[in-house]
């Protein structure tokens, strides 16, 4: 048995979890940032004492903390990490490892949850897959050969950090025209801003109460449900958005198999079908039939993506 930690700026959330995925036990507590570093390194080894002593320390194989931030992922630290900044520079498996003697293992939150996902999620039984987060910002992770890939130096993966406009909108990375800037649930409510703007017959201003601060990610969605054709509009062009993204992924790695996750996914088919046609008729291998092509789904484990897949850590580093 494995246990895996999913480490947020609100929440510290942990699980047993089975070789094959199978998450047996869990625990969820409060991060309680604000009290220091001390504080949240007590509710790391917590919720990882709890977990030990519910199923005994002879059956723990490994532990895995999924993190954000920057990592530095061999010497199980926090480089940077502005929702965790007591951490900066904390090695934040030691306290563990020293009381139980286990293997602790740590990576990037959005890659465990890409792992979570190859393991038992929407990209199960796939050697090679990508997962697209769309939430505050645009995250994911790649698998390799049932693996992350994390580069040379441990924080390979940003997928929402490469240009898709040059002269584009500024990102809060301090680059113009990231992906992010304009696939992220931030960056989909400043287009359906400006859109209100200019349409101030839109529906959606009703949705809203006609309080532009209330726009949220599916504002634009439900308007476009309705036959709104400024909402039609936002969410035609936020699919392209997300496709140029999507594409320019599968033309650099084509995986089996690609898995949206985040908020923005819970619009199933309405964002996923048209997303499909977009890329299709654009990525690289889209006029050739007999080639095997990508699959694009809706990722399936929510948040238990990152527990799981921070315990696959040690199945796949041990």
């Amino acid at each position: 048995m494995y246990i895996g930690i999913d480490l947020g700026g609100t929440n510290i959330a942990g699980g047993v979890v089975t070789p094959d995925g199978i998450i047996t036990e869990r625990i969820k507590i409060k991060t309680n940032v604000r009290y220091g570093r001390d504080a949240i390194l007590y509710g790391l080894r917590e919720v990882c004492d709890i977990l030990v002593e519910k199923i005994g320390k002879e059956n723990v194989q490994g532990v895995g903390i999924g993190s954000p931030g920057m990592l530095d992922i061999g010497a199980g630290k926090i480089l940077k990490c502005e929702n965790l900044s007591p951490l900066d520079g904390v090695d934040i498996t030691a306290g563990i490892r020293e009381k139980w003697g286990v293997p602790v293992y740590i990576d990037n939150d959005a890659n465990c949850a890409a792992l979570g996902e190859s393991y038992a999620g929407g990209a199960k039984g796939v050697k090679n897959a990508i997962l697209v987060t769309l939430g505050t910002g645009v995250g994911g992770g790649i698998i390799i050969d049932r693996k992350i890939y994390s580069g040379f130096n441990g924080v390979a993966g940003e997928i929402g950090h490469f240009t898709i406009d040059f002269y584009g909108r500024e990102c809060p990375c301090g680059r113009r025209g990231c992906w992010e800037a304009y696939a992220s649930v931030p960056g989909l409510i400043f287009t359906t801003k400006t859109a209100m703007n200019h349409f101030r017959d839109s529906v959606m201003w009703q949705l809203v109460g006609w309080n532009i601060d209330a726009v949220g990610g599916r504002t634009a969605f439900e308007a476009s449900r309705q036959g709104d054709n400024a909402g039609k509009r936002v969410v035609e062009r936020y699919i392209k958005h997300l496709a140029i993204g999507i594409i320019n992924l599968i033309n650099i790695f084509e995986p089996e198999m690609l898995c949206i996750g985040g908020g923005l996914s819970n619009e199933g088919e309405y964002l996923l079908a048209p997303l499909r046609d977009a890329v299709d008729r654009e990525k690289y291998t889209g006029k050739s039939p007999d080639v095997p092509q990508t699959v694009i789904k809706r990722a399936e484990l929510g948040n238990d993506a990152g527990i799981i897949g921070a315990a696959m850590l040690g199945v796949t580093r041990g």
